[in-house]
């Protein structure tokens, strides 16, 4: 039987009641999100708390919020939080963006999000899953991420989106909608050369031509991670 919990260096994550485990892509994400100077970020849909985790263990200062529609993920996450090391920075709110968003809460200097996707694919089963990864009318849209962000990011504040390249076209047009353009891209890729698998782009209010930076998973003649994976989550993972 599969363990409940994956367990990094410095916190572990319980996500036996969550319908999205742990996954590289997200991982990634975590790790490459420019949060440094960031003294108060967003973890949109937070899921197991992964994200506003590694964004704590990343910058020692920031307040991390985080919000998370599904009651089961949100408790999941609540817990999580208690038990890592950093408490006190970190709080989940168990409710949908827009009603978060009608609390008024104070601007946020980062946002980052793992959204749901596929939105022309097959719906799951499960419909926590289903809701956790497809865009649909009761959760998370491109246009309410967006809009949100483009309303409580301060001025110089930065939102960091993971997608599919299909989705991420489409999101980076909802974001020009309200005033965000791309300033960083991260083409992640299963090995040198290969199709892009994710983009992890950055958004920010000022136009600008985007920095754009490749990251294999693996080896190109291999599937040992490359040497750009193994650094960029050398602090997280307990292997590397």
């Amino acid at each position: 039987m599969a363990n409940t919990y994956f367990q990094f260096k410095q916190f572990r994550i319980e996500q036996g009641q969550c319908a999205m485990k742990v996954c590289t892509d997200a991982c990634v994400l975590g790790a490459v999100a420019d949060i440094a100077q960031a003294q108060r970020i967003l973890d949109i849909g937070t899921g197991t708390g992964l994200l506003a985790l590694m964004a704590a263990q990343r910058n020692p200062k920031a307040q991390i919020e985080a919000v998370e529609l599904d009651e089961a993920a949100a408790q999941q996450a609540t817990a999580n939080f208690s038990t890592s090391p950093w408490p006190t920075r970190l709080r989940v709110h168990a409710q949908s963006l827009g009603q978060y968003a009608s609390t008024q809460p104070e601007a946020f200097d980062h946002i980052i999000c793992n959204p749901p996707f596929f939105r022309h694919s097959l719906r799951s089963p499960d419909a926590q899953r289903t809701t956790a990864r497809h865009t649909a009318e009761d959760s998370l849209t491109f246009a309410e991420l967006t809009e949100f962000s483009a309303q409580f990011l301060t001025g110089l504040g930065q939102l960091t989106v993971l997608l599919p390249p299909p989705e991420m076209q489409h999101l980076e047009r909802e974001a020009a909608r309200v005033g965000l353009y791309p300033c960083a891209r991260l083409i992640m890729r299963h090995r040198p050369g290969s199709k892009p698998l994710r983009h992890i782009t950055t958004f920010s209010r000022q136009p600008q031509a985007p920095t754009t930076t490749d990251l294999p998973l693996h080896e190109a003649t291999s599937e040992a991670y490359s040497t750009e994976f193994r650094e960029l989550l050398r602090p997280f993972y307990l292997a590397l």
